[in-house]
């Protein structure tokens, strides 16, 4: 194979050949996942194991040359076990492994930690939080980290959740270039002593060992020494941090709820409000790893920005690691494989001042790296437990910081937020299909239409139009107006906010109505609120409102929290919109009005 780096020779490539061995990778994974479809679970992980190693040995045959191919190998852990592979699988493995050498070597472990997470069964990709990072987003968030003063000659680095190598790799080939002028064995001897990964997973933790072992091949060789163990494997979370701490602690923390020991929630106590999700425990680890005026550098969901449940977490880092900067990743479906939630990198500081988060739009391009465009900054809110608004598009930024300055919410307009009370699949003995004594009309989330009117409709399957609630089920039962707001929409849509007014005659035409778990009720404190329901309904649907929604919101929940977060105009400013409301004037009257209170200051 001679003796290029695998950088070199895969610089050499043209796009015709990548386009090709990418091509070539797709198809052996739709054909590996086939395969594995039959097996059990415990015969699918090994499988899984068995097919990603095959594929690494197939691809370090054809990235290192003779000379490098033994000096920066791990052995397998003795606890990780792989099954014997059919002739057809052997040719899949070796069919990826050979096209990822077409690749750098960020990229080829990227592919190949594909091989893995694609066949694994779907409980133990869970378990592990198996979702990797793109190399271009790692790349994206390793110069953000350069940006907040990270240096790559002396900084000691650590990832705790390192999955298949997708940091450790770009991160020794960064301080091994920082490094060039040394010999190399000071600078092998230094990058190992400053280098650290965690991983629960073995096979994920030996991925790492074997991509980070290619990258440093040429160093390897050149110092005379194998590569050692660099990353440690176990319960990150478990893990107490030592004396010597981390000037950078980086990642793709696993996401989801977990379940914690009672010994594991009273550790990160602190962070934690209501149920644990695994990225927000992570992040309360780094800051017990990182040095003071040390760096965060995560790539996570972004619920935490507004969600109740992150609210602990919100304060603490706005206490202890002030962010930096964030860059929301805007296409959910085209960077990460399989992964739906909306993507934010983040940097933070521990012993930063609050001040200007300077924010970043990412983008993938055609050719299968990213774009960065800046949309403006914000600064944390004077409680930063509340939602942290940050603009999601150039033209937020005006609105971002005038919201900052509105001190009204909604209990102020006299008015609280709860879910609708029903879980139908939980109450489907009281379904009925016509009305009758003790019956009312069921309230779904297709009654809130699009345009912000309200229209009683059960059209879709499964939907009864009416409820008969037991006698002990009264709570289930709404006999007051309100304003009704979908639960449920994705940042894709035109809209986030959509409203309608549940007019005072409907109720009382029907005596009452029950209304489903997937709208949200804002409803009245008292019976002489300082907004009207259809003036409230009608500020809600406007776009200024929906655009601030959308600077507070992380998730495709529309959740009730967030909904009182949300920083409106003065009750007393909004009289025109009242008569507007009440002449039923057309939608763009309420636009103007609203964008003038936003925009030109007035509350």
């Amino acid at each position: 194979m001679g003796s290029a780096k695998p950088s070199e020779r895969a610089a050499a490539v043209t796009s015709a050949e990548r386009e090709s061995a990418r091509v070539a990778v797709n198809e052996g994974l739709a054909a590996a996942r086939a395969l594995a479809s039959a097996s059990t679970d415990l015969e699918r992980l090994a499988f899984a194991r068995t097919m990603a190693f095959a594929a690494v040995g197939a691809y370090r045959e054809c990235a290192l040359s003779d000379d490098n191919r033994g000096w920066g190998f791990v052995d397998l852990p003795a606890t990780v076990t792989l099954s014997r592979l059919s002739s057809s699988a052997a040719r899949i493995a070796r069919s990826i492994g050979s096209a990822a050498a077409t690749f750098d070597v960020a990229e080829a472990g990227y592919l190949v930690g594909a091989v893995y997470t694609a066949t694994m069964p779907t409980r133990a990709r869970a378990e592990f939080g198996a979702y990797y990072t793109p190399p271009a987003l790692c790349e994206r968030l390793l110069d953000m980290a350069t940006q907040a003063g990270v240096d790559w000659r002396v900084a000691r680095v650590l990832d705790p959740a390192c999955g298949g190598g997708a940091f450790l790799s770009p991160v020794a080939l960064r301080m091994a270039k920082s490094l060039r002028d040394s010999s190399p064995k000071i600078a092998f001897r230094n990058i190992l002593q400053r280098l650290r990964g965690f991983e629960i997973d073995p096979f994920a933790a030996w991925l790492s060992e074997a991509f980070l072992g290619v990258a440093l091949s040429d160093l390897c060789r050149a110092a005379g020494t194998r590569l050692p163990r660099v990353v440690e494997v176990g319960d990150s979370l478990a893990r107490d941090a030592g004396p010597d701490r981390f000037d950078l602690v980086v990642g793709n923390p696993p996401y989801g709820r977990a379940t914690l020991s009672s010994e594991l929630r009273e550790k990160y106590r602190r962070s934690l409000y209501g149920h644990a999700n695994l990225y927000g425990v992570f992040t309360d680890l780094a800051l017990r790893f990182v040095r003071s005026g040390g760096v965060i550098a995560y790539v996570t969901p972004t619920s935490f920005l507004g969600g109740e449940y992150f609210k602990a977490l919100r304060g603490l880092l706005g206490r202890e690691a002030p962010p930096d900067s964030i860059a929301f990743i805007s296409d959910r479906k085209g960077v990460f494989a399989d992964v739906l939630q909306e993507t934010v990198l983040a940097v933070y500081r521990r012993g930063g001042s609050p001040g200007s988060t300077r924010v970043h739009f990412i983008s993938p391009t055609a050719r299968g790296g990213i774009e960065a465009v800046a949309t403006g900054s914000f600064r944390l809110p004077d409680q930063p437990v509340d939602p942290w608004l940050a603009p999601r598009a150039t033209s937020h930024g005006d609105l971002v910081r005038a919201a900052r300055r509105m001190s009204h919410r909604l209990v102020d307009y006299g008015y609280a937020v709860k879910t609708g009370p029903l879980v139908w699949n939980r109450h489907k003995e009281g379904l009925r299909d016509r009305p009758g004594k003790g019956r009312f009309p069921l309230i779904w989330a297709e009654s809130v239409r699009s345009d912000g009117s309200f229209e009683f409709r059960a059209e879709r399957r499964s939907h009864a139009p009416y409820f008969e609630p037991q006698r002990s089920e009264g709570w289930v039962i709404t006999n007051f107006p309100c304003v009704l707001v979908q639960r449920t929409t994705a940042k894709e849509q035109a809209r986030r906010l959509i409203a309608a007014e549940m007019p005072a005659s409907f109720v009382a035409t029907h005596g009452a109505v029950v209304v489903e778990n997937h709208l949200n009720m804002i409803h009245p404190i008292n019976d002489s609120p300082l907004v009207s329901p259809a003036a409230l309904a009608a500020l809600l649907n406007t776009a200024v409102v929906d655009d601030l929604f959308r600077c507070i919101n992380g998730s495709v929940a529309v959740s009730a929290y967030e909904l009182e977060a949300l920083p409106l105009p003065a009750p007393q400013t909004l009289v025109e919109l009242e008569d507007l409301t009440r002449s039923r004037a057309e939608t763009s009257a309420a636009e103007r009005v609203a964008s003038r209170l936003y925009r030109e200051r007035v509350w």
